[in-house]
This record gives C-alpha cells, structure tokens and sequence, in this order.
C-alpha cells in the first residue's frame, strides 16, 4: 500500500473526497448525478427503494442500506468492546461524566432544532430531523481535537468515549424513530434466529468471521429490512455472538492490535473497504444544489455548532460537580467546552440521518446542508481553544483518569485515526 494510499485511509480523506466530488457533480451537471443515483441494478424483488409499484435497488440503496450495514458493524464492535470488563464503559461509575455529557450533547442539539422549528412555524414539515445534529463524527472531531489538544491530553479519551456512546446512542434512535415504512415486527424473529444460530456456530468453535457474516448477517439484515427498520443497522445482532476477547484494556489500546479473535478478524479485514464505502457514501449523499440552503440548514447548523458544546459543557459539569463524579485529572471546565465544540462535527452520521428523516427534496438537501457546514466545527474549535487557553500535551502516554474520570488508555502519537485504532 503506498503512503498517498494509507494517509488517504488512516485519516478516512476517501468519505471527504467522496462528499467534495458530490457537490461538485450535482452543482455542475445535476441531471446526470440524479441519473447516476438512481441507476437501476434489480428490480422486482423483496427489497429496495419504492418506485411505481415495485421495488428497485439501485446504486443509492446499494451503498446506504447495504454496504453502510458494515460501517455501522465496526462502530457496534467499538460499542460492544467497550462494555467488555475492563472497557471503559463496563464501570458506569467512572464512565458517569462521559456518558452523562453525551446526553447533554444529543438533547441540547434536539431541543434547538425543535424549538427552532417551531419559531419558524415548520415544526410538522421539519420536526421529523430533530435527530440530525445528534450525531458526532469521532474521525474528524478527533482529528481536530488533537490539533488544538495535542495526543497526550486527557480530553483526547474523553473524547472518544462520548463519541462511541453517541454511536451507541444514535443506532438507538435510528432503529427506534426511523422506520423505513410500516413496522412489522415479525421480520425480527430472523435477527434473533441469526444470533441464535450465530452463538451455536460459537460453541461448534467457528472461527472464521465469513460464516458469521454471509450466513447470520444476511438472515439478520433481511429481517431488518422486512421488518421496515432500517437494513444498515442488519449487521448489529451477529456483532455479539463472534468470538472475541473476554476483556477490553481501553478504548484503542494498541496491545489490541495483537489479538486474533474472530471479532478483531472482521474488524481488519473490512476497515480498508469501509473507508472506500464511506467514501461512495460521500458520493452518493453529499451531491445537493449549493442553493439549498434553508431552514433545516439552520436549524441542523445551530444544533451541531451551538447545541451540541453547550448541552456536553452543561451536563457534564452537572455530573462533575453537582453529581461529585469529576472529571478526569489534567482536564478543567473549559478543556471540556473547547471538547464539545469538536464534537460538532456531525459530518457522516449526521448526512445519513438526514436521508433517512426527510424524503429526497429541498428539505433533505437544506439538512445535508447543515450537515456539511458542521466542519466550521474544526475552526471554531480552534478560535475558542485560543481563547479558553488551552494547553497542548505533545507526549501521548499510558494514563488513567482518577477515581471518577474515564480508565482509557492513550497511546495515540502514531498519528492513526480512531477508525483504525483497533484494527
């Protein structure tokens, strides 16, 4: 692999390409890139997009509803490592500040987009989004968080554990709040006949991933699929009955890297082609006229930019100081400020939300929009990190937080993204 290559990968730089390359196409020849979405593959079967009558897959339903179910895997595994004893979300006790700061940073952008839209008058056409500017991209509010807080700053952990409780939290609310049409709850018999024969396949010591993957994720995410939940989330049953390591040592803990479950298999073999899949995600979802801006725009804007710092800032100080669970030794007030102002970023999840809350059209585009301009994050990160006086710890080492602070370890100065980091 070259270095262009792995630099490309390791800082997910495809998903941006991607997005960049949609707004340019859809801004230049808008005809051809509608055209290209909706290029049929099949039609006439079980599933697919809707269109006069019948059911289509085509390249759109191919990437979102297919490919993104591995997309979404990876980020399940993080979720599910991460209660593993020893994970930091295993001791709720230490983990309370985090956790408690993540709700704040999913209500505080909620309740600005609903009341936002019921000061505009359009709380029925929009209210539907008040999940958009939930989200937290953790690659690039990462990225950014390690400019302005140096690898070796305890905000860096913080950081990631909200993100992946976000993760966990946001597939939550997309199973729960997004079908994708009339719910049959029958169809998720099959998730559980998939996890069922998943943790048989267990027990008989199946170690290949590909069993577990080809045979209980189809099943899995047919029934997600049949049952109007939305497919991408198909892949999330299997995630548990894989064999993995019984103990998690921290979020990204390189001496993870060494391991050879069946769990940590899947995650190395897919990581790769997941950034080529997040990069044709970017593609297909980003393409929006650049005059679509309007008040989902603002409304998901307003939320990632303003709702998102204010609702971690408030609620994690309210776990810290009025709960007596503390923040973590090395981190003050303001580090967890200039911290939710990273999380902004609501870039990847934020754009899928949007496709699915509001069907293609002019309030779709407006969202993916606001979607978009959420990187203003990474300057506005970076302003009020100047301001807040924020202090750059250069050297990366093996830290824990004190007793009511987050146990993650940090080894992070080789510069990897957090998609990589347990890969």
């Amino acid at each position: 692999m070259t270095g262009t290559i792995r630099f490309l990968l390791e800082n997910s730089l495809f998903l941006v390409i991607g997005a960049v390359l949609g707004l340019f196409w859809a801004n230049f020849d808008h005809a051809s890139y509608e055209h290209f979405l909706h290029l049929e593959i099949l039609s006439n079967g079980l599933i697919g997009t809707a269109h006069e009558g019948h059911r289509v897959i085509n390249l759109h339903f191919l990437i979102n509803d297919i490919a993104m179910a591995l997309f979404f895997a990876i980020a399940g595994k993080e979720v599910w490592e991460a209660t593993l004893p020893g994970g930091p979300l295993n001791n709720p006790r230490k983990a309370a500040t985090p956790l408690i700061a993540t709700l704040g940073g999913m209500a505080g952008p909620a309740l600005i987009f609903v009341f936002g839209a019921a000061m505009l008058g359009q709380l029925p056409e929009l209210g539907h989004g008040w999940a958009i500017p939930c989200a937290t991209d953790i690659a690039f509010s990462y990225m950014v968080a390690r400019v302005v807080f140096g690898p070796g700053h305890v905000a860096i952990p913080f950081l990631l554990l909200l993100a992946i409780a976000d993760d966990a939290l946001g597939l939550v609310i997309l199973a729960i709040f997004y079908p994708q049409g009339d719910v049959q709850l029958v169809y998720m018999l099959m998730p559980v006949a998939a996890m069922i024969l998943g943790f048989a396949m267990r027990r008989r010591r199946v170690e290949s991933f590909w069993p577990y993957l080809l045979v209980c994720g189809t099943i899995s995410w047919f029934g997600f699929a049949l049952s109007g939940l939305h497919p991408a989330l198909g892949l999330l049953p299997i995630i548990p009955t894989m064999p993995h390591a019984k103990i998690d040592t921290g979020l990204f803990d390189w001496a993870q890297l060494n391991r050879h479950d069946t769990l940590t298999k899947f995650e190395h073999w897919w990581k790769n082609p997941v950034e080529i899949i997040l990069g044709l995600f970017g593609l297909m979802n980003a393409g929006v006229s650049m005059s679509s801006v309007g008040e989902a725009t603002l409304l998901v804007g307003t939320g990632l930019l303003v709702g998102k710092p204010l609702g971690i800032w408030l609620c994690g100080m309210f776990a810290a100081k009025k709960l007596r669970f503390g923040l973590p030794d090395g981190m003050t007030s303001r580090d967890l400020f200039v911290l939710g102002c990273a999380a902004g970023i609501g870039f990847t999840v934020a754009l899928f939300v949007a496709t699915v809350a509001f069907r293609p059209g002019p309030i779709q585009d407006a969202a993916k929009m606001g979607a978009l301009g959420s990187f203003a994050a990474a300057i506005i990160t970076w302003i009020v990190g100047k301001i807040a006086g924020v202090e750059r710890v250069a050297n990366a080492s093996a830290r824990t937080g004190h007793e009511a602070g987050p146990v993650v370890r940090q080894d992070l100065d080789n510069g990897d993204s957090p998609r990589h980091a347990a890969s």
